[in-house]
């Protein structure tokens, strides 16, 4: 943990509200980038990114520092995610027909200069196929996938977040690539096959 975390961490703790703020500002985008890969719309991300950043400031007294401050921030809204996911389950059915077309951030890192217009539908389709696909998979899964390919964490800090031992990180990353993709390769040849039609 950097020396200014650690600094903004203690005024937290001690009821500075200015410090926390400033937690907050350094890490939000991050948190929202979480949520929005576990719910796949900007309304729920919002709302969740704010649900985890009061856990975090309640849980601020507890946390010693045993890993970094964003392993820490990353399980706390892995968790939030993952609670509102289960409600969801047990009320209703959750519908892979759900629209993500409106304010899709980027979830695959495409670059490119100036895409012309059926470059830009075809990248856009990708992407929404990316998250239809993260939705189909087991909650399990699609965790360990968001930590490791999208928020780029150490097989170590999967592991603290999870709570595992790293064989069990590296085994269940395999079966998760592995059912991401037949999930795409299902996904591509349904398209296709409508496409033919």
């Amino acid at each position: 943990m950097s020396s200014t975390d650690q600094q903004l961490v203690e005024r937290s703790k001690t009821g500075d509200y200015q410090a926390f703020e400033e937690l907050v500002q350094k890490y939000e985008n991050k948190v929202y980038s979480v949520a929005y890969r576990f719910m796949g719309n900007h309304a729920d991300a919002c709302d969740l990114a704010q649900e985890a950043f009061i856990k975090i400031y309640n849980a601020l007294p507890g946390f010693r520092g045993d890993s970094s401050l964003m392993t820490w921030i990353y399980h706390i809204t892995a968790n939030v995610c993952r609670d509102e996911l289960r409600r969801r389950q047990n009320k209703q059915t959750y519908s892979l027909d759900d629209e993500f077309h409106e304010n899709l951030p980027s979830i695959l890192n495409i670059v490119s200069d100036e895409p012309g217009p059926e470059e830009e539908m075809e990248r856009q389709e990708l992407r929404l196929q990316v998250q239809q696909c993260l939705n189909m998979l087991s909650e399990d899964y699609r965790l360990i996938l968001i930590m490791r390919e999208m928020q780029e964490l150490s097989y170590d800090e999967i592991a603290t977040v999870l709570d595992c031992s790293l064989g069990t990180v590296k085994s269940r990353l395999s079966r998760a690539r592995n059912a991401f993709k037949q999930k795409m390769a299902a996904l591509v040849e349904h398209s296709t096959q409508k496409t033919r039609q």
